[in-house]
């Protein structure tokens, strides 16, 4: 459901306008003119972190590889990553908005690299105990999910409840995702928003 559209003039979405969307259960996608629409998905997608499950293929798979979990270290080649990918609704607009969240502490990368090589990962916004999960992507085998892997383990390790990921796709389903109604999951976030937990520190 899209709810409003963006100002066409504006460069990068004003921080406290994110913040208070996300704390209210919307968030900002590009479209394909180029314009930015709203929006708040019923049911919603959620990964539910005391519920998570790795596949005992992606677990052998991984443990044949010298991989390295990082988090915050390249957030904007982490954008790019997910922006390049083909059906992305990630627009110039979106990567302004979501750099200046990562300056002010709100937005964080999780990026996989196989020595020099950054071979996938994923972003998101992390307000109390809420994580926002917007995208990943993957540029090797496995480059994804070692970093949503060890995403899921640092939200539980922080006491984070709700790992919100708009909608349930197939990939995430097999981890465990699911939907819930819109009513529930806003109960959920209120909760979760008014925590006091960090994603790092």
């Amino acid at each position: 459901m899209s709810l409003f559209p963006s100002n066409p003039h504006v460069s990068a979405l004003e921080p406290r306008l994110l913040i208070s969307a996300y704390c209210n259960g919307i968030f900002p996608m590009g479209m394909e003119n180029g314009r930015l629409s709203w929006f708040s998905p019923d049911p919603r997608g959620v990964l539910p972190i005391d519920e998570f499950r790795v596949p005992r293929s992606t677990r052998t798979e991984l443990a044949k590889r010298e991989l390295e979990v990082r988090v915050n270290t390249a957030f904007s080649l982490v954008l790019q990553g997910c922006a390049q990918r083909r059906e992305t609704w990630i627009t110039r607009e979106i990567m302004q908005s979501y750099e200046l969240l990562h300056k002010l502490g709100y937005a964080h990368s999780v990026e996989t690299w196989e020595g020099d090589e950054l071979i996938g990962g994923l972003y998101g916004v992390a307000i109390g105990g809420a994580y926002f999960g917007e995208s990943m992507f993957s540029r090797r085998t496995g480059g994804s999910k070692a970093s949503l892997i060890w995403l899921m383990d640092h939200l539980q390790q922080k006491g984070f409840i709700l790992h919100d990921t708009q909608w349930t796709t197939p990939h995430l389903a097999m981890f465990g995702g699911r939907e819930i109604p819109r009513d529930e999951y806003l109960r959920l976030l209120e909760k979760a928003v008014g925590m006091q937990v960090r994603f790092v520190g």
